[in-house]
């Protein structure tokens, strides 16, 4: 955001990191890897309306990302856990920023939905 004009603008990989980190998604599997490691058995469990596919392909971004990272527990069979990493650690803070941000306009955001949807 330029301050000087008040012009807000998101360059492309800001908005594509931020898309990738703050999706629904991401968001549930970091409130889970935020607690502690979980296998990705005991993340579907957790998350019950993701599917297999939208929960690996997740795992994947958070991983490229350096959000989570992938542990290795055995070879056979083969047993794989996902934590949060030291970097993942640092979205705490603006993600509590945003949610306290919801809390505070969630009445006034509900105030202009009943008032869209009856126009």
């Amino acid at each position: 955001m330029d301050t000087s004009t008040d012009e807000f603008r998101i360059a492309t990989p800001h908005r594509e990191l931020l898309d990738q980190v703050l999706d629904k998604w991401s968001l549930s599997i970091l409130n889970e890897l935020c607690e502690r490691p979980c296998r990705f058995n005991d993340l579907r469990r957790a998350i019950p309306a993701v599917t297999p596919k939208s929960l690996t392909a997740t795992l994947r971004r958070l991983e490229r990302n350096g959000i989570i990272e992938r542990q290795l527990l055995g070879s056979r069979p083969v047993a794989v856990e996902y934590r949060i990493t030291p970097l993942g650690k640092t979205l705490r803070a603006p993600v509590e920023v945003l949610l306290d941000w919801a809390r505070a306009r969630l009445p006034d955001i509900e105030r202009a939905r009943r008032a869209f949807d009856a126009g």
